[in-house]
């Protein structure tokens, strides 16, 4: 992780920090970088529904941002998840 714009735009990293926290969920193996949507999708959608935690971005605004999505975005939701997800520690 180098920043919060580009190092989340493919959904990996949302991914990967979802998968720690609730591993039987999806295999993370098997995703691809070149599947934007679908990540942000899966990590969007397991967050919400495991850990109750509000999506905060869309995923078709995350699309629309690019390779460079809001770094404030991104780290507001990263927060937010992150106090959700702390509580399964």
């Amino acid at each position: 992780m180098q920043n919060f714009s580009s190092s989340w735009s493919d959904g990996m990293a949302f991914c990967a920090l979802v998968h720690s926290f609730f591993p039987l969920d999806f295999d993370y193996n098997t995703l691809e970088p070149k599947n934007r949507k679908q990540n942000l999708e899966q990590a969007f959608t397991t967050a919400e529904k495991q850990a109750d935690c509000l999506r905060l971005i869309e995923v078709d605004d995350m699309l629309v941002m690019g390779d460079r999505p809001d770094a404030m975005c991104v780290f507001t939701y990263v927060q937010s998840l992150y106090n959700h997800l702390k509580t399964f520690e």
